[in-house]
């Protein structure tokens, strides 16, 4: 079975449209594409490089394919274009899309249990880049198997978002976080079950704890 990797561009306030450039994606009236570029460093660098060094193929949904296949065709001298030229890619779309990039081949019916036949199928793992509605689907389904949140330093206050309505509940266990030197903070996490509840019985509370909800109601 394949792994589903999905590597998340975002926000501190969860916003992860259009992190790569002016023109992007600048539906709703979005007007700050390209707010990633001044957080990347050696470091986070050398993470992305990390993710990206076993073997994938990529899963898209159609604007990001559209965007890669208009850019990493010409530029295979790149080892990451070199790399996405070669392997497949799996796009997602339910309008039309040109497929004319190699090695790419369409999902666009009963895409669900298309994504389902697919992870479960033998091959390297899925690789998800951007594709805020795929990966909606994806949460939804419970088909991811790492989540790479690479959180920037800034809030833009509107702009699609990566954990919308149709995200399920359910428990994320952190295993590696990396902090760049411009601030960027990269969390990697895996799914970790049901969500558990607790709450503290009357009359056992501690004098610590007592004290601590004290100090923030009159906070």
């Amino acid at each position: 079975m394949r792994k589903v990797i999905v590597t998340m561009f975002m926000t501190m306030d969860g916003v992860l449209q259009a992190p790569g450039g002016a023109d992007e994606d600048t539906s709703n009236g979005f007007e700050w594409g390209g707010w990633s570029f001044p957080y990347g460093d050696d470091l986070t660098d050398q993470q992305l490089a990390k993710i990206m060094s076993e073997p994938y193929d990529l899963l898209l949904g159609r604007r990001t394919y559209e965007i890669f296949a208009a850019y990493w065709p010409y530029h295979a001298d790149n080892p990451i274009g070199e790399m996405f030229n070669r392997i497949q890619k799996y796009v997602v779309a339910t309008t039309p899309v040109d497929l004319s990039w190699k090695h790419s081949t369409l999902i666009s019916e009963n895409v669900v249990d298309a994504l389902k036949q697919l992870k479960s199928a033998e091959g390297p793992a899925l690789l998800v880049h951007g594709s805020s509605r795929l990966v909606q689907t994806l949460l939804a389904e419970r088909l991811i198997d790492e989540l790479h949140m690479w959180i920037h330093p800034i809030t833009l206050g509107k702009g699609k978002q990566l954990f919308q309505e149709g995200t399920r509940p359910q428990q994320w266990k952190l295993v590696e976080t990396v902090v760049g030197d411009k601030g960027m903070i990269i969390a990697s996490y895996v799914p970790d079950g049901e969500v558990q509840t607790a709450s503290i019985p009357d009359g056992e509370l501690n004098e610590a704890e007592i004290a601590r909800r004290e100090k923030h109601a009159k906070a």
